[in-house]
């Protein structure tokens, strides 16, 4: 699937899925997630944190936003908390019933207010919103060895320049002119050939999880750095190495 807004790629995806008995995607939600969440594996090797113990802060609570929190909870990331253009996402401020589930499972201090107040002690960032949104300031505020991924494509939330200045240590965006691209592409294309090699029924969480390590495991230990976390986009390796770890999976949870 492709191209769908929230929240009506829910339903879309959720009534195909019911309904068919062959792999359903989403690629803005689960590619983007998965590609992501490799992106994040590296980065906290080279700051030296462990998932449980980072506070994340995502900006969009749409598709995107919405496949990329679910993938971090499941991934094991222990404190997480949505922020959309009504500030802080809370059961006060939700729009729908897919945001009012992800107050379930996020947000666990009821916190209120703005981008800023949630930025403050934060160790990692995710934006999948809107240009220029986030200011050198709220950088600051976050933790000491910030990870910071403003995503909006082609302004991105907080321009990398700025987010240097403001301290962070890590920096991720979708654009191809800076490094850490996180883009979409390294996912997809193995992920389907490895569905479509083992006749998989569906693509399920365990599947994500397994591309993102797959995908991270592109960089060897000894060669990640700060500017280096993610394969490049192109990458030939990428399509082998996701469909290896997608037949793997699929095996082992049944599908």
């Amino acid at each position: 699937l492709e191209d769908i807004a929230a929240p009506r790629c829910f339903e879309i995806e959720a009534k195909l899925k019911e309904r068919l008995d062959i792999p359903v995607f989403h690629d803005d939600q689960h590619g983007t997630a998965v590609v992501l969440l490799a992106a994040l594996i590296n980065a906290l090797k080279v700051v030296g944190k462990k998932p449980q113990d980072v506070r994340t802060v995502i900006s969009g609570a749409g598709s995107a936003g919405t496949a990329i929190g679910m993938l971090l909870l499941q991934y094991g990331i222990g404190h997480l908390v949505y922020c959309d253009r009504n500030g802080v996402l809370n059961r006060d401020t939700a729009l729908n019933d897919a945001q009012l589930a992800l107050c379930d499972v996020t947000n666990p201090e009821n916190l209120h207010g703005t981008i800023a107040d949630a930025l403050k002690g934060a160790d990692v960032f995710i934006g999948v919103s809107a240009p220029g949104i986030v200011t050198e300031e709220m950088i600051a505020a976050m933790n000491k060895d910030a990870i910071v991924f403003p995503m909006a494509n082609p302004v991105p939330e907080i321009m990398p320049e700025l987010a240097k200045k403001g301290g962070a240590r890590i920096i991720g965006t979708g654009r191809s002119d800076y490094p850490n691209q996180i883009n979409n592409v390294l996912a997809f294309p193995g992920i389907f050939r490895g569905a479509l090699d083992c006749r998989a029924s569906c693509i399920n969480e365990e599947m994500k999880v397994a591309t993102s390590y797959a995908l991270a495991s592109l960089i060897p230990d000894n060669e990640i750095t700060e500017e280096n976390i993610i394969a490049p986009a192109l990458d030939k390796r990428a399509a082998q190495v996701v469909a290896e770890a997608v037949i793997k999976t699929a095996k082992e949870t049944g599908v």
